[in-house]
């Protein structure tokens, strides 16, 4: 498969053409949103953004494995004082497609600074919309556990009745929880909210996100050899991420600048397992 381990120059639409069906266990990328990055990407309108990126999300429908998740990193965009639901109906259209949409996180930028415009407050968080060929996929889900938390010396020491048993909802909304199955832990499962710095040095990309995002996210639907893409791999985050994980990476821009500055990182990446990143302080929730 002489397509592994490489950057490729080119439109994605194009480039993703070339690729065997089923060869992918997961995509992990952030594409320009809309208006936005104009002088590499063409800065797409809102309402063209959904027309703009189909075609390429037909391709990667068809190269991921049956088995493989196709996460999206996007963002909404406000026009004339109100958010633009081009993300929304990319959703929709993408359902129609033949995605599943099975999951979204929210990535909190825990160093967001503040700000404010006459209507509105700034965002600190961004979509990542999880999406799926089948509804069995590859999730590792141990791999991304996390410390249980300074909650639990407390919490835990004093378990009432209703703790030891499962507590249905109040609210009678089908969910639950036994506090008990938490005594004695010291890992425990993230909660779908991702709380993590911004990339302060952004590597001459306008956009490039914190390493340890695709990290977690390589670690939660892959494993060892499996191969990640990226189609808007800017300067290279997500293959670094993979190399350090022991999997193999595909990247693709459209900006030769781009596929230079990825290229000359990875040569400098050496494979290492790391820890899980501690993304949250879990606490026990209905």
């Amino acid at each position: 498969m002489d397509f592994l381990d490489k950057i490729i120059s080119g439109d994605c639409e194009q480039v993703l053409k070339e690729l065997p069906s089923n060869s992918i266990d997961l995509i992990f990328t952030s594409p320009p949103y809309a208006d936005q990055r104009k002088n590499t990407y063409g800065g797409v309108k809102p309402d063209e953004y959904v027309d703009w990126f189909l075609p390429k999300a037909a391709e990667l429908l068809r190269v991921l494995k049956p088995s493989g998740t196709f996460v999206l990193n996007i963002k909404e965009r406000v026009v004339n004082g109100e958010r633009h639901t081009y993300v929304i109906d990319l959703i929709l259209q993408m359902r129609k497609q033949g995605w599943l949409w099975t999951e979204e996180f929210m990535w909190h930028k825990k160093n967001s600074y503040p700000g404010k415009w006459p209507n509105r407050f700034r965002d600190s968080w961004e979509r990542l919309l999880q999406f799926n060929k089948h509804r069995a996929f590859k999730m590792n889900q141990d791999a991304v556990m996390v410390p249980v938390g300074d909650w639990a010396k407390d919490r835990l020491a004093n378990l009432s009745e209703t703790d030891k048993t499962r507590d249905e909802s109040r609210v009678a909304s089908g969910f639950g929880k036994n506090v008990s199955n938490w005594v004695g832990r010291d890992q425990v499962y993230p909660n779908n909210v991702i709380h993590m710095a911004t990339e302060c040095s952004n590597r001459n990309h306008s956009a490039a996100f914190p390493l340890d995002l695709p990290l977690w996210f390589v670690k939660l639907f892959t494993d060892v050899d499996d191969v990640v893409l990226d189609p808007f791999c800017g300067s290279g985050t997500t293959a670094v991420a993979a190399v350090q994980l022991k999997r193999h990476y595909v990247g693709i821009d459209i900006s030769d600048e781009y596929c230079q500055i990825a290229r000359g990182r990875l040569p400098q990446t050496q494979p290492r397992l790391l820890e899980p990143p501690e993304v949250y302080e879990p606490r026990p929730t209905e």
